[in-house]
């Protein structure tokens, strides 16, 4: 098991079972999984706690919205420049950093954690996806029964918010440590892969690597 402090991120296609195994792989290193209570945490900070549940239902609905027209590199933590109309990203990354620099371990579900945390030692980005006949049978048994056109509306919809952000391409091999195609083996077996993963690389990692 990681010895050291340890950070994951995990990208997910949706149908692929991501979410279900970062709750896997946050459980068995006995850390916390983050994943739409960021956003929450960053709607009650926005309004001082006073937002009542609908509201904050449709906040977390709507996190990965972004304008149509006008997708750009906002990076580099740039917050000052994001837009009025979505500062809840700032508020995200506030509290994805927050979480990371004071637990120093733990697991977080897209938000683009990966990014906002690609300067923390000992932090390892995972994306999982799968093919479509994979996706299309768990969205039977998990979504209902949503057609994969419905599927792939929002990954376009993660992938525009991602480039918005970040100036990066969402699903680009580049951007990850590992990526995992849960059509090939079951859920379980993934998040046994990713600990192991993290593991390995840490045995390889020189003392000089230790910040």
């Amino acid at each position: 098991m990681p010895a050291k402090d340890t950070l994951i991120t995990i990208t997910r296609q949706y149908g692929s079972g991501g979410r279900e195994i970062s709750k896997m792989v946050a459980e068995k290193l006995g850390v916390r999984r983050y994943d739409r209570q960021i956003v929450a945490t960053a709607a009650r900070r926005m309004h001082d706690e006073n937002i009542n549940q609908d509201d904050l239902k449709q906040l977390v609905e709507s996190a990965y919205n972004v304008p149509e027209n006008c997708l750009g590199n906002l990076g580099d933590y740039a917050y000052v420049r994001v837009p009025e109309h979505n500062k809840m990203y700032i508020e995200q990354a506030k509290v994805i950093l927050g979480i990371a620099k004071e637990e120093k371990s733990a697991v977080f579900v897209g938000r683009c954690a990966d990014y906002i945390l690609r300067d923390f030692p000992h932090m390892y980005s995972i994306y999982i996806y799968a093919d479509d006949e994979f996706r299309k049978r768990r969205s039977i048994e998990r979504y209902g029964s949503r057609s994969l056109k419905e599927l792939d509306a929002v990954d376009k919809q993660r992938k525009r918010y991602y480039a918005y952000y970040t100036g990066r391409t969402w699903g680009d091999p580049q951007n990850y440590d590992l990526m995992i195609n849960t059509g090939h083996m079951p859920l379980e077996a993934a998040a046994d892969l990713i600990v192991k993963y993290v593991d390995l690389a840490q045995s390889f990692e020189s003392p000089a690597e230790d910040k």
